[in-house]
């Protein structure tokens, strides 16, 4: 079967990596164009294109499929198959057209639950128990296309959005091979999504990762782990803007005894800081202009206990 790939970040790359040891025949790659990246701004190729091309995979990077001449150049390929993971481009339904068996995504959540840009991040911003990984048939829509396998994935309570992305980006690569072995033996059978139990995850901005202290610790530390490594929550200190990298709440069922935000006790352990309900533990941090460190190595060289975080 000749597959076409298309994706961009770290998250595809289990997936592409799959489909080669698996000895799938996979005639192209289909990546995002390189962008500038570092503090020299020089161009950098995806991690996806990377590995296409240590594999010897040719690589395709059009900026769109507006263009006719762009949608004959992947039919020249003649794909049985287009395989999509976190590409990061719209495929217009001509496109979706052009593989004999269509074109299928990998998804990271339990569809219909959390379509869009962002299902890791909003799934730990809701508490959620657990998410998964959807294959899914694509179609015009935004992720609304039946599901052809799913796989759940429990969320631990120390799950940033690094950690479960990576353990879904290995989930995804498996329940692909899965489906691609349905598809071959004729056991492709798709379920179509329930509309009422659709949620959305919109993009991330870094506008929403500012803490609001009059939140309960419990959100909170949701936050800070959903938004770890981007856009990372932040507060306000003496002026100066503070990275929030890891966190832990203390004595849920205990109320603030004092206004959000006050800083109550440092230890090796974590800066406690008052919320809109129980306590937040800072456990690492980083000053504006600093690398993050550890409560511990911070708080050898400068301390924030009576501060109010989050003041002008």
């Amino acid at each position: 079967m000749r597959v076409v790939f298309a994706g961009t970040p770290e998250f595809a790359v289990p997936a592409l990596q799959a489909l080669i040891d698996a000895d799938n025949r996979v005639v192209a790659v289909y990546t995002q164009p390189d962008r500038p990246a570092g503090r020299g701004r020089k161009l950098q190729a995806s991690p996806v294109k990377q590995t296409a091309l240590r594999a010897g995979i040719p690589v395709e990077q059009p900026p769109h499929f507006k263009d006719p001449e762009a949608l004959a150049r992947l039919a020249e390929y003649q794909p049985d198959l287009m395989v999509v993971a976190a590409y990061g481009l719209l495929l217009p339904q001509t496109l979706l057209d052009i593989p004999r068996f269509g074109c299928i995504n990998i998804h990271a959540s339990l569809l219909p639950r959390w379509r869009g840009a962002a299902p890791i991040q909003r799934a730990l911003l809701a508490g959620d128990a657990q998410t998964g990984i959807s294959l899914m048939q694509m179609e015009a829509g935004l992720d609304t296309g039946p599901v052809l396998r799913t796989q759940a994935c429990a969320i631990e309570a120390s799950d940033t959005a690094q950690s479960l992305h990576d353990r879904l980006a290995a989930i995804g690569a498996d329940v692909l091979l899965q489906g691609i072995e349905d598809l071959q033996q004729g056991r492709f059978q798709a379920k179509p999504q329930d509309e009422a139990l659709a949620t959305y995850a919109k993009k991330l901005t870094k506008a929403e990762a500012e803490i609001d202290w009059t939140e309960s610790a419990i959100q909170l530390d949701r936050r800070v782990r959903a938004y770890n490594p981007w856009p990372v929550a932040y507060t306000t200190c003496q002026g100066h803007t503070v990275r929030l990298w890891e966190s832990a709440v203390q004595d849920q069922s205990a109320a603030s005894p004092v206004s959000p935000g006050l800083v109550l006790a440092e230890s090796a352990q974590g800066i406690d800081v008052a919320t809109g309900a129980s306590i937040l533990r800072i456990m690492r941090l980083q000053w504006a202009g600093s690398k993050a460190l550890s409560a511990a190595e911070f708080l050898a060289g400068r301390s924030l206990l009576g501060q109010r975080l989050g003041q002008p």
